[in-house]
């Protein structure tokens, strides 16, 4: 890990990261809340074509992200962690980054196999499907995804949790290097 001298994250990393955690909420309720429309409905419609957008740009930014973190490096936790700690800190960061780069993957490809368009907004133009229609895969794919989203959900609430147990218990400066 690159650490550096300075006491904060970036300001592009910053802004990134909490960016990237609006959307992912964003993605979460925009295909959570569709069963609030019916079926074959506009609204229902924007909703998952929403979801479908909001996962694409998680993606975009997910390498952006990489390459800055990769770039940038990363500021000492004052205190410095215990060697556990520390591993656990790496594995859960791996964990969400692989998240974020496999659940577009898996959305986009599930789209494409069910035969659903995923239209540029604000036109009738859809990107082109780089899977052939396939209901079986679909389905796999659309079970894949919702399972993996699920562990997300857990493994982002775990790192809610560790930030706020560093804040509140460790007292050290983990959270506030994000901030």
């Amino acid at each position: 890990m690159n650490t550096l001298d300075r006491p904060r994250y970036t300001p592009t990393l910053r802004r990134l990261h909490w960016l990237m955690a609006i959307l992912v909420l964003a993605g979460y309720l925009l295909i959570e809340q569709r069963g609030l429309f019916p079926r074959g409905s506009a609204g229902r419609s924007a909703m998952v074509q929403g979801h479908f957008w909001v996962g694409l740009l998680v993606f975009v930014l997910v390498w952006w992200r990489l390459l800055r973190r990769r770039a940038d490096g990363a500021p000492a936790i004052t205190p410095p962690l215990g060697r556990a700690t520390a591993l656990a800190s790496r594995a859960f960061h791996v964990a969400l980054y692989a998240f974020l780069v496999v659940m577009p993957m898996l959305g986009l490809a599930t789209a494409w196999s069910d035969g659903k368009a995923v239209l540029v907004p604000f036109t009738g133009i859809a990107l082109p499907a780089l899977l052939p229609e396939n209901e079986a895969l679909a389905h796999t794919l659309e079970d894949l995804h919702g399972s993996i989203g699920e562990a997300f959900y857990w493994v982002i609430g775990a790192h809610v949790l560790a930030a706020l147990w560093h804040h509140l218990v460790r007292r050290d400066d983990t959270l506030r290097r994000m901030l």
